[in-house]
């Protein structure tokens, strides 16, 4: 490989979310400890982002970003090369991250009352960000069978009504890892588009598939993509989620107009400098440290999951067509979940994402990042098989 992510980047001490906040959230000292819970890889930036921060800095004046001319070809270029997507500059907005952004999307489009669509268990900030606008949770739990989730749109058909105004979706979905197939995605969509449902789509991760192929919504027809803003980022494909950079693209220019509004009440027009000179440089120039990194995660994946069927009786890794997060289903041996995160915490001194965060359906399972060193996946699984050798 032409890029080493092999290499353990010490990061204690450097003011690293992931090993940092480790005693104030979780109560536990970094030392000793694998955290392996917030989406956040061990890995060195490509080579072109921090050549392209370097020459930023040697240049040492850091002021306002100005023309975003060069950022936005650079975003169209990779989805056109590597999405098959011809979007047009103007389709473009950047916010201060996804989150940002679809909190900024629920205050543009939804009016206090209004009921948000949610497939649960999903990343945790969003049924946060519906109740903190004055909007309500429509959570439609989402079918588990045979260790694959799936879409249950009868069971949705039930709970909306004509207060509900948006479906956020997360595609590729994150915490379980689904690939959503365009037949799925389109019957999705053809059921929000007859009850006038705006859909959001949370994409964040459409670069990180293994099991694909990944579709992205505003594709599938003129008419979807007339109902759909898109979230796209760099950040998780190249960790830079420090960036805090995003994109909401909406070919719709009424959508679009409102959501530029709603960034322009809340001060949100100026992003920051380094996030864009950082996703810059990672779309036009990233293209084979991303096809190495997919082989090396790939990697991680499939020894995570032979390490999870031999080691761990009981305990299900759900199959991951995206994401760099294992969904892993404890339930099969009939601990709770409070005993179950006892032992990832206090015997094995591994810091995982519980589930119960994720929302309904989250109970009983466990996220674990495995975008590390395969020396890191390794010393976290036998320290896993160590903690629950009484299951063998």
């Amino acid at each position: 490989m032409s890029f080493d992510f092999d290499r353990p980047i010490p990061r204690i001490g450097t003011h690293s979310a992931k090993w940092d906040s480790l005693p104030a959230r979780f109560g536990i000292q970094p030392e000793g400890t694998l955290p392996m819970w917030v989406a956040d890889m061990e890995f060195a930036a490509p080579p072109a982002v921090n050549k392209a921060l370097q020459d930023a800095i040697d240049l040492g004046v850091h002021g306002y970003y100005g023309d975003p001319a060069s950022y936005h070809e650079a975003i169209q270029g990779w989805m056109k090369r590597r999405h098959g997507w011809d979007i047009k500059t103007n389709w473009i907005l950047t916010t201060a991250g996804i989150v940002n952004g679809v909190n900024l999307a629920i205050q543009a489009f939804c009016r206090p009352g209004d009921g948000v669509i949610i497939q649960q268990p999903i990343y945790h900030p969003f049924a946060p960000s519906i109740r903190n606008n004055g909007c309500h949770v429509v959570g439609n739990l989402m079918k588990y069978e045979n260790g694959r989730y799936e879409m249950d749109l009868e069971g949705l058909a039930s709970q909306v009504d004509a207060k509900t105004r948006m479906m956020l979706l997360c595609s590729p979905h994150n915490p379980t890892g689904r690939v959503w197939t365009k037949e799925e995605l389109t019957a999705l969509a053809e059921f929000c588009l007859k009850r006038n449902i705006i859909i959001v789509s949370d994409e964040i991760h459409h670069d990180l598939v293994f099991d694909g192929p990944h579709t992205i919504m505003a594709t599938i027809s003129d008419e979807i993509a007339d109902n759909t803003i898109t979230f796209t980022s760099a950040t998780k494909t190249f960790n830079l989620a420090g960036g805090h950079t995003g994109n909401a693209i909406i070919s719709n220019p009424r959508l679009k107009a409102q959501m530029h509004r709603q960034m322009e009440r809340c001060g949100m027009l100026a992003s920051n400098r380094f996030g864009y000179i950082m996703n810059e440089a990672a779309y036009a120039e990233g293209d084979a440290w991303l096809d190495e990194l997919l082989v090396y995660l790939q990697g991680n994946r499939d020894y995570l999951d032979a390490r999870v069927a031999s080691d761990l009786p009981g305990v299900t890794s759900v199959k991951l067509d995206a994401t760099y997060l294992s969904w892993l289903d404890f339930s099969g041996t009939g601990m709770p979940e409070k005993d179950v995160i006892a032992r990832f915490q206090d015997k094995a001194k591994v810091i995982c994402n519980h589930g119960s965060s994720f929302g309904p359906g989250g109970d009983g399972f466990m996220r674990l990042n495995f975008a590390c060193p395969r020396s890191m996946v390794v010393e976290g699984m036998d320290r896993l098989a160590e903690a629950f050798s009484d299951l063998q």
